[in-house]
């Protein structure tokens, strides 16, 4: 494991402890460099296991960083630490979020992303909380910011949310309204979503759900793709949608 050098600091803040990250892989392109996705594992899952997944992918253009989350206590697992983005109680429009787990997770990202040549594409993919995380970072995108109020530094270009739901649905609406540029960011984002109708971890109305309220927040470029008999894992016809989605969205070559 590669540890980054631990935050010691003087103390002042011990409301929280910080969680490291764990290890970043990188998929390298076969061809012309065109787009970086970074790319988020689901929960207790890892950046290998993604990066295996990716690198079979007939899309020769693209970048894939696929880091590791930190461990974690987890409340839904009972207060057992595992991997995982942030951490997450109950899956429910009621479930209160973890911001400062959000935005932590969502800054990380956009910071594995931040050095990528300038006429690179970068966009945000993930797999049941790791597409939580990229759907997140797509509300914040639209925003300008994150939910603590740092400016958000990426012009993302598309989001992939696999098997997942988008934390803070209930509040989306009303921050983007308030604002012009927000309206036009969120609705410049292509994002899509897939879903198997037989999840039984994120159930398929939470997917649905995640859908109905980006486009109602002004997401107006959506896609929601449901899969008959599919559960809580992905499978090849759903990873075809992926990068035809991706070459598509990314405009990317498929030659050289």
């Amino acid at each position: 494991m590669s540890h980054a050098h631990s935050h010691m600091g003087s103390g002042s803040r011990t409301t929280r402890r910080a969680f490291e990250f764990g290890k970043t892989h990188v998929v390298r392109p076969k061809g012309k460099h065109q787009a970086t996705i970074v790319w988020l594992h689901g929960l207790g899952d890892n950046g290998l296991s993604s990066s295996q997944l990716l690198e079979s992918l007939p899309l020769p253009n693209i970048k894939w960083i696929c880091p590791t989350a930190p461990t974690r206590p987890v409340a839904i697992l009972g207060g057992f630490p595992c991997t995982a983005w942030f951490d997450v109680g109950e899956l429910s429009e009621d479930g209160p979020d973890d911001w400062e787990g959000l935005d932590t997770s969502a800054a990380h990202i956009a910071n594995l992303l931040s050095t990528e040549p300038a006429d690179v594409k970068v966009g945000i993919g993930g797999f049941s909380m790791g597409a939580a995380i990229a759907l997140y970072s797509a509300t914040c995108f639209a925003m300008g910011r994150y939910g603590n109020g740092i400016p958000y530094p990426l012009n993302l270009r598309t989001v992939v949310g696999l098997s997942g739901w988008l934390p803070g649905s209930r509040s989306l609406r009303n921050k983007i309204e308030v604002s012009h540029e927000a309206r036009r960011r969120a609705a410049s984002l292509p994002i899509l979503l897939c879903h198997g109708i037989s999840d039984d971890v994120v159930l398929y109305k939470y997917g649905e759900k995640s859908a109905q309220s980006l486009c109602s927040a002004g997401f107006r470029y959506v896609a929601f793709k449901s899969y008959d008999g599919l559960g809580h894992y992905t499978v090849p016809r759903e990873m075809d949608e992926v990068c035809t989605w991706f070459s598509s969205r990314l405009g990317l070559d498929g030659s050289s």
